[in-house]
Protein backbone atom coordinates (compact mmCIF):
# COMPACT_ATOMS: atom_id res chain seq x y z
CA UNK A 1 0.00 0.00 0.00
CA UNK A 2 1.33 3.04 -0.94
CA UNK A 3 2.24 6.16 1.11
CA UNK A 4 0.04 9.01 1.60
CA UNK A 5 1.75 11.87 0.31
CA UNK A 6 3.19 14.31 2.83
CA UNK A 7 4.25 16.93 -0.10
CA UNK A 8 1.05 19.11 1.02
CA UNK A 9 1.74 19.15 4.65
CA UNK A 10 5.34 19.91 4.13
CA UNK A 11 4.56 22.86 1.89
CA UNK A 12 2.17 24.01 4.05
CA UNK A 13 4.24 24.12 7.34
CA UNK A 14 6.60 25.98 5.18
CA UNK A 15 4.76 28.49 4.25
CA UNK A 16 3.11 28.96 7.69
CA UNK A 17 6.83 29.44 9.27
CA UNK A 18 7.65 31.76 6.48
CA UNK A 19 4.53 33.95 7.33
CA UNK A 20 5.09 33.93 11.17
CA UNK A 21 9.00 35.35 10.35
CA UNK A 22 7.78 37.50 8.09
CA UNK A 23 5.98 39.11 10.28
CA UNK A 24 8.15 39.13 12.96
CA UNK A 25 10.40 40.63 10.56
CA UNK A 26 8.04 43.42 9.66
CA UNK A 27 7.06 44.11 13.84
CA UNK A 28 10.77 44.03 14.57
CA UNK A 29 11.38 47.05 12.25
CA UNK A 30 7.94 48.85 12.95
CA UNK A 31 9.40 48.68 16.89
CA UNK A 32 12.84 49.89 15.90
CA UNK A 33 11.36 52.89 13.71
CA UNK A 34 9.04 53.63 16.20
CA UNK A 35 12.00 53.23 19.13
CA UNK A 36 13.97 55.79 16.99
CA UNK A 37 11.25 58.11 16.62
CA UNK A 38 10.24 58.87 19.49
CA UNK A 39 13.20 58.89 21.53
CA UNK A 40 14.18 62.65 20.57
CA UNK A 41 10.23 63.39 22.12
CA UNK A 42 11.08 60.93 25.04
CA UNK A 43 14.42 63.06 26.14
CA UNK A 44 12.64 66.73 25.14
CA UNK A 45 10.01 65.63 27.65
CA UNK A 46 12.30 64.27 30.46
CA UNK A 47 14.42 67.33 30.15
CA UNK A 48 10.93 69.09 30.29
CA UNK A 49 10.53 67.33 33.40
CA UNK A 50 13.90 68.02 34.87
CA UNK A 51 12.88 72.03 34.56
CA UNK A 52 9.47 71.66 36.11
CA UNK A 53 10.81 70.05 39.39
CA UNK A 54 13.98 73.08 39.07
CA UNK A 55 11.27 75.73 38.52
CA UNK A 56 9.78 74.59 41.43
CA UNK A 57 12.09 74.33 43.69
CA UNK A 58 13.25 77.67 43.26
CA UNK A 59 10.02 79.30 43.66
CA UNK A 60 9.72 80.41 40.61
CA UNK A 61 6.19 79.65 39.10
CA UNK A 62 4.42 82.26 41.76
CA UNK A 63 6.02 84.30 38.94
CA UNK A 64 2.80 83.27 36.33
CA UNK A 65 6.13 82.62 33.48
CA UNK A 66 6.12 79.60 31.27
CA UNK A 67 8.40 76.30 32.77
CA UNK A 68 10.39 77.69 29.72
CA UNK A 69 10.55 81.67 30.92
CA UNK A 70 11.29 80.18 34.39
CA UNK A 71 13.63 78.62 33.35
CA UNK A 72 16.06 80.73 31.73
CA UNK A 73 15.85 82.79 35.38
CA UNK A 74 18.53 80.47 36.33
CA UNK A 75 22.45 81.03 36.26
CA UNK A 76 23.30 77.24 35.09
CA UNK A 77 27.00 76.76 35.81
CA UNK A 78 28.99 73.08 35.30
CA UNK A 79 31.28 72.50 38.79
CA UNK A 80 34.42 70.66 38.40
CA UNK A 81 33.52 68.10 41.97
CA UNK A 82 37.12 67.95 43.03
CA UNK A 83 38.24 71.31 43.04
CA UNK A 84 34.66 72.89 43.69
CA UNK A 85 35.44 75.20 40.88
CA UNK A 86 33.15 76.59 38.24
CA UNK A 87 34.17 75.52 34.19
CA UNK A 88 33.51 76.86 30.90
CA UNK A 89 34.30 73.92 28.70
CA UNK A 90 31.20 71.68 29.37
CA UNK A 91 27.87 71.45 27.84
CA UNK A 92 25.25 72.32 30.86
CA UNK A 93 22.73 71.70 28.55
CA UNK A 94 23.31 68.39 26.87
CA UNK A 95 24.25 67.03 30.33
CA UNK A 96 23.43 63.29 30.81
CA UNK A 97 23.91 62.42 34.48
CA UNK A 98 23.60 58.65 33.82
CA UNK A 99 25.86 58.64 30.89
CA UNK A 100 28.79 60.74 32.52
CA UNK A 101 28.24 58.51 35.62
CA UNK A 102 28.94 55.17 33.24
CA UNK A 103 31.87 57.09 30.80
CA UNK A 104 35.24 56.40 32.75
CA UNK A 105 36.58 59.74 30.81
CA UNK A 106 34.11 62.02 32.69
CA UNK A 107 33.79 59.97 35.63
CA UNK A 108 35.74 58.40 38.74
CA UNK A 109 35.50 55.16 40.69
CA UNK A 110 34.29 55.43 44.05
CA UNK A 111 36.11 53.36 47.02
CA UNK A 112 33.47 51.07 48.95
CA UNK A 113 34.23 53.09 51.50
CA UNK A 114 33.41 56.32 49.93
CA UNK A 115 30.50 54.90 48.00
CA UNK A 116 28.21 55.28 50.98
CA UNK A 117 25.60 56.22 48.06
CA UNK A 118 25.95 53.27 45.92
CA UNK A 119 26.73 54.53 43.16
CA UNK A 120 29.90 53.15 42.04
CA UNK A 121 31.16 55.99 40.26
CA UNK A 122 30.62 59.66 40.29
CA UNK A 123 31.18 61.93 37.32
CA UNK A 124 33.58 64.78 37.35
CA UNK A 125 31.69 67.54 36.49
CA UNK A 126 27.78 68.21 37.64
CA UNK A 127 25.99 71.22 36.80
CA UNK A 128 24.42 73.18 39.56
CA UNK A 129 21.72 75.76 39.44
CA UNK A 130 21.84 79.54 40.73
CA UNK A 131 19.37 82.22 41.57
CA UNK A 132 20.96 85.78 42.75
CA UNK A 133 18.72 88.56 43.25
CA UNK A 134 19.00 91.82 41.76
CA UNK A 135 21.73 93.01 43.98
CA UNK A 136 23.71 89.92 43.26
CA UNK A 137 23.54 88.30 45.76
CA UNK A 138 22.56 84.21 45.96
CA UNK A 139 19.30 83.70 46.95
CA UNK A 140 19.02 79.65 46.22
CA UNK A 141 21.47 77.03 45.11
CA UNK A 142 19.86 73.86 43.60
CA UNK A 143 22.35 70.90 43.59
CA UNK A 144 21.72 67.35 41.89
CA UNK A 145 21.63 63.94 43.78
CA UNK A 146 21.36 60.55 43.07
CA UNK A 147 21.54 56.75 44.75
CA UNK A 148 20.14 53.94 45.05
CA UNK A 149 17.21 53.33 47.59
CA UNK A 150 16.19 50.02 47.30
CA UNK A 151 15.20 48.65 43.95
CA UNK A 152 16.23 51.42 41.80
CA UNK A 153 18.64 54.73 41.85
CA UNK A 154 16.70 57.68 42.78
CA UNK A 155 17.67 60.83 40.93
CA UNK A 156 16.90 64.39 42.34
CA UNK A 157 17.58 67.91 43.31
CA UNK A 158 17.81 69.60 46.50
CA UNK A 159 17.66 73.54 46.78
CA UNK A 160 19.71 75.68 49.20
CA UNK A 161 18.36 78.80 50.70
CA UNK A 162 21.42 81.29 50.37
CA UNK A 163 22.97 80.51 53.23
CA UNK A 164 24.10 77.06 51.51
CA UNK A 165 22.93 75.30 55.24
CA UNK A 166 18.90 75.18 55.17
CA UNK A 167 16.74 73.67 52.89
CA UNK A 168 14.36 74.97 51.01
CA UNK A 169 13.12 71.76 49.10
CA UNK A 170 13.57 68.13 48.17
CA UNK A 171 12.05 66.41 45.09
CA UNK A 172 13.20 63.21 43.22
CA UNK A 173 12.29 63.34 39.30
CA UNK A 174 13.12 59.74 38.32
CA UNK A 175 13.01 56.28 40.68
CA UNK A 176 11.55 52.86 40.57
CA UNK A 177 11.16 52.73 44.58
CA UNK A 178 7.71 50.73 45.72
CA UNK A 179 4.49 52.38 45.36
CA UNK A 180 3.19 53.12 48.92
CA UNK A 181 6.24 52.56 50.48
CA UNK A 182 9.34 53.84 48.96
CA UNK A 183 7.46 55.82 46.56
CA UNK A 184 6.25 57.95 49.06
CA UNK A 185 9.40 59.91 48.38
CA UNK A 186 7.25 61.40 46.14
CA UNK A 187 4.40 62.29 48.70
CA UNK A 188 3.83 65.91 49.02
CA UNK A 189 3.35 66.01 52.99
CA UNK A 190 6.87 64.13 53.45
CA UNK A 191 8.84 66.53 50.62
CA UNK A 192 7.35 69.47 52.75
CA UNK A 193 8.91 67.94 56.26
CA UNK A 194 12.32 68.94 54.48
CA UNK A 195 11.71 72.46 54.19
CA UNK A 196 13.35 74.44 57.11
CA UNK A 197 15.88 71.82 57.88
CA UNK A 198 19.40 72.17 58.45
CA UNK A 199 22.59 70.26 56.29
CA UNK A 200 25.26 71.30 58.38
CA UNK A 201 26.27 71.21 61.97
CA UNK A 202 28.19 75.25 63.13
CA UNK A 203 31.63 72.98 61.63
CA UNK A 204 29.76 72.76 58.38
CA UNK A 205 29.45 69.17 58.91
CA UNK A 206 26.51 67.20 57.17
CA UNK A 207 24.36 66.02 59.74
CA UNK A 208 20.90 65.76 57.82
CA UNK A 209 19.34 62.53 59.36
CA UNK A 210 16.38 60.15 58.63
CA UNK A 211 15.13 58.79 61.42
CA UNK A 212 12.98 56.20 61.70
CA UNK A 213 9.46 57.52 63.46
CA UNK A 214 8.62 61.01 63.48
CA UNK A 215 10.36 64.09 64.85
CA UNK A 216 8.72 66.34 67.04
CA UNK A 217 9.53 69.64 68.82
CA UNK A 218 10.85 67.83 71.44
CA UNK A 219 13.38 65.47 69.43
CA UNK A 220 16.95 66.45 69.96
CA UNK A 221 18.46 68.35 67.49
CA UNK A 222 15.45 68.03 65.13
CA UNK A 223 16.52 70.90 63.21
CA UNK A 224 18.62 68.51 61.25
CA UNK A 225 16.45 65.06 61.32
CA UNK A 226 13.62 64.19 58.94
CA UNK A 227 10.81 61.38 59.29
CA UNK A 228 11.91 58.26 57.98
CA UNK A 229 9.70 56.40 55.08
CA UNK A 230 7.08 54.22 57.04
CA UNK A 231 7.91 50.56 55.82
CA UNK A 232 10.69 51.57 53.73
CA UNK A 233 14.05 51.11 55.36
CA UNK A 234 16.17 50.55 52.85
CA UNK A 235 14.50 53.50 50.72
CA UNK A 236 14.69 55.66 53.66
CA UNK A 237 18.53 54.48 54.52
CA UNK A 238 19.57 55.39 50.71
CA UNK A 239 18.22 58.91 50.64
CA UNK A 240 20.14 59.56 54.33
CA UNK A 241 23.41 57.92 52.64
CA UNK A 242 22.79 59.45 49.02
CA UNK A 243 22.60 63.23 51.26
CA UNK A 244 25.53 62.61 53.31
CA UNK A 245 27.57 61.26 50.15
CA UNK A 246 26.86 64.57 47.82
CA UNK A 247 26.92 67.04 50.87
CA UNK A 248 30.68 65.43 51.89
CA UNK A 249 34.31 65.94 50.25
CA UNK A 250 33.43 63.69 47.80
CA UNK A 251 30.18 65.40 46.39
CA UNK A 252 29.77 69.12 46.79
CA UNK A 253 31.63 69.54 49.79
CA UNK A 254 35.19 71.28 47.91
CA UNK A 255 31.94 73.69 46.26
CA UNK A 256 30.36 74.79 48.73
CA UNK A 257 33.34 75.62 50.73
CA UNK A 258 34.73 77.77 47.87
CA UNK A 259 31.31 79.71 47.85
CA UNK A 260 31.63 80.07 51.35
CA UNK A 261 35.25 81.48 51.16
CA UNK A 262 34.11 83.79 48.69
CA UNK A 263 31.25 84.95 50.28
CA UNK A 264 32.76 85.80 53.97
Amino acid sequence: MAEPNSAPVQHSARRTVGVALAVCLVCSLFVTSAAVTLRPIQIANQVKERQRVLVELAGLTALGLSIESAYRLFDVRMVELASGNFVDDQDTERFDITKAAKDEAQSTALTREEDIAQIQRKPKYLPVYLIHNEAGKLETLILPIYGHGLWSTLYGFIALEGDLRTVKGLRFYQHAETPGLGGEVDNPRWLTSWEGKVIFDEAWQPRIELIRGSVGSATPDSQHKVDGLSGATMTTRGVDNLLKFWFGENGFGPFLLRLREERS
